[in-house]
């Protein structure tokens, strides 16, 4: 048997208050194995989270990135980790003016009220702190774990078998999520209700105050869905080290259908991409281009250390697992006799082939792949047009290198747009 029950009778609470004490003595008598489920509002109030600033600014200042933006509504990325709607900044339940923070240590504040309540009611309880959370693909709110002491968030099935007989291999439930939402349908602002005590639960209840609500938290590297609509362009880095995992070419090709939704004039499909993946092929290519390169240089007066200097730029083709060289095919170019429209001309080609290029970047950034546009092939075109065996009218743009990221690309610091937008 589970009971949810709701603690009334509470005030309202201010900063400085003994939050423990007031669930003490509003709750039904604690017994051990309980678990306390508290909004995150009236935490936040207690610890003093309540800000006299305008809400947009409160969102900016408690976002570390935007994931989202439609209209009014912002769907953002907190220091905790957690990706809500405004931040987690509430401007409901607080005086005119002033908007709720969430707390600046959820868990932390779950360990402190955890032992409270036990020097107060002798009782060995588990403590959720919630907030409201919309979810991608689904109507509707519902409450979720943000802070949690001495409560498993999560269980592990997998090894465990089904009715059939089959191992489960990856069930594993969010149940610190679970008692949030449970726990919700006695809670809730309306209801004025901002703790609700859970009992019949005893095997979740953990002596230890264990990692908390952090463990709910999704590693960046395993989420499949990071990337919102504003962090994809930003998210795309040049990737110069490469692990030796193969590249899946179902991932290349979706990556190729972004990159041929890039605009072309004269309603023109000038874009190939030549996906370079067997071993010959990426030696052939590139000891061509590297003789072409070195012919080039030797004839400008380089010196052979300066030579082996630059040819070193290649090593970031060499180490990627899967190569791309984009080829730009300019059939539907208009043949101006005047040299001025002509080269126009051409440089409308070219600038869609450098939207497409990076549609592709981005494409391949979206699937979790790293990339590098090295530029030199475009000084070598027939070189890479012979090695590939390409028809002769195909221009290639550069190469991309492709693959998983060996690094962690150094941090690049915010540009400001108006230093690049002249306004007439």
């Amino acid at each position: 048997m589970i009971s949810i029950a709701p603690v009334t009778g509470l005030p309202e609470i201010a900063a400085g208050a003994d939050l423990a004490a007031l669930i003490v003595a509003a709750a039904p008598p604690l017994r051990d194995d309980d678990i306390l489920v508290i909004t995150s509002k009236v935490v936040s109030k207690a610890e003093g989270q309540v800000v006299a600033l305008p809400r947009e600014k409160a969102i900016e200042a408690e976002t570390v990135r935007v994931v989202a933006a439609r209209g009014a509504t912002t769907i953002a990325q907190t220091r905790h980790g957690f990706v809500l709607a405004a931040a987690g900044v509430d401007e409901s339940n607080t005086a005119p003016g002033t908007v709720v923070l969430l707390p600046a240590d959820p868990d932390a504040s779950a360990r402190r009220l955890r032992a409270a309540v036990r020097e107060r009611a002798g009782v060995r309880v588990g403590v959720i702190i919630t907030d409201t959370m919309g979810r991608p693909w689904r109507n509707g709110q519902t409450d979720s774990a943000i802070g949690a002491a001495g409560v498993a968030m999560l269980t592990d099935h997998r090894g465990e078998t089904d009715t059939f007989g089959n191992v489960l291999q990856v069930s594993v439930t969010a149940a610190g999520d679970e008692i949030a939402a449970a726990a919700d349908l006695v809670k809730g602002k309306a209801l004025g209700v901002p703790v609700a005590v859970v009992r019949g639960l005893s095997a979740l209840v953990t002596d230890s105050d264990g990692p908390g609500a952090r463990a709910l938290v999704r590693p960046a590297d395993e989420d499949m869905f990071r990337y919102g609509s504003a962090d994809v362009p930003l998210a795309r880095r040049t990737i110069r080290s490469f692990t030796e995992e193969p590249v899946p070419l179902d991932a290349v090709r979706r990556a190729v259908a972004a990159a041929i939704t890039a605009p072309a004039p004269h309603h023109s499909q000038p874009w190939r991409f030549v996906i370079v993946e067997s071993a010959g092929a990426r030696s052939a290519l590139l000891d061509e281009m590297r003789d072409a390169w070195a012919d080039d240089l030797r004839r400008d007066g380089f010196t052979s250390e300066q030579i082996t200097r630059r040819l070193r730029r290649g090593d970031v083709l060499r180490g990627a697992p899967l190569l791309v060289v984009p080829c730009l095919v300019p059939d539907a170019e208009h043949a101006y006799p005047d040299p001025r429209r002509r080269a126009a001309e051409r440089a409308m080609f070219t600038v869609a082939m450098g939207a497409a290029v990076q549609n592709l970047l981005i494409g391949l950034t979206v699937a979790g792949l790293g990339s590098a546009w090295i530029s030199s092939t475009l000084f070598c075109q027939d070189v890479a047009v012979r090695a590939l065996g390409l028809p002769t009218d195909w221009l290639p743009m550069g190469t991309v290198a492709v693959g998983y990221p060996a690094e962690t690309p150094r941090h690049r610091p915010p540009r400001a747009a108006d230093r690049f937008i002249e306004i007439r």
